[in-house]
């Protein structure tokens, strides 16, 4: 089992994601242990204060580093972490394959930042990973959290119900997946090709590769290495 704690000054945008489909299942079969800690539990005064101006005159506000601090030294104290990790826009690109190795640890933190940030303190002491879903800007981590999340637990064992399915996913092997069809056979004249019913488990397996190979030197080059484009 996986536990994931989650920090974050928005809690309820976390709700939804995580609280239905591969993420409530995962929870529901015991696999997976997810709690969200809202960050304004452990702020100061009487408004329970997160952010503030940031040093510099720099605009926008930041995430203090007291209500994080606090809350991570907490957690840490009850437990040994593998991963603290902060979705930032200049972490490391999220991959399948690093995701594959996350679904393996046993205790993550995720910290979402939210306004301009978070103090940069925290990033230089107590975090251990810096993760970005991508070149663009949120409102805030708890979406890339969402996505982080959902990623990782799919691929925990009993999650889903065919593990296979996981493992045949787009970048599980370098390659974009093949196209899949279901019932009805035909549609306004759009039919399923043959071979998948045709019964021919190799021949469906060798459609399936040659499939995939296609769309991911159509769709993604960048993902093939050199001499896999000229082929």
């Amino acid at each position: 089992m996986i536990r994931i704690d989650i920090l974050t000054a928005v809690p309820e945008l976390l709700e939804s994601p995580l609280g239905y489909s591969i993420p409530k299942r995962a929870q529901d079969r015991g696999a997976a242990e997810i709690h969200i800690h809202p960050l304004r539990e452990y702020g100061k005064g009487r408004y329970r204060q997160t952010d503030d101006y940031a040093f510099g005159g720099t605009a926008g506000m930041v995430l203090m580093i007291e209500p994080v601090f606090s809350c991570i030294r907490q957690l840490q104290g009850e437990r040994t972490y593998d991963e603290i990790i902060y979705l930032s826009p200049d972490g490391e690109r999220l991959t399948q394959q690093g995701v594959n190795r996350l679904s393996l640890l046993t205790n993550i933190i995720v910290l979402c930042g939210h306004y301009k940030g978070i103090d940069h303190r925290i990033r230089e002491h107590l975090i251990t990973k810096e993760i970005s879903i991508g070149d663009y800007v949120l409102s805030g981590g708890e979406l890339a959290a969402a996505v982080l999340v959902d990623a990782i637990v799919r691929l925990l064992p009993g999650v889903i119900s065919d593990e296979t399915s996981a493992l045949t996913d787009s970048f599980q092997d370098g390659l974009l997946a093949p196209p899949v069809y279901t019932r009805p056979e035909t549609f306004n004249g759009w039919c399923v090709p043959e071979v998948l019913l045709s019964g021919n488990h190799q021949k469906i397996a060798e459609w399936h590769d040659e499939q995939a190979l296609q769309r991911t030197k159509t769709l993604r080059p960048d993902l093939l290495p050199d001499e896999g484009l000229s082929s």
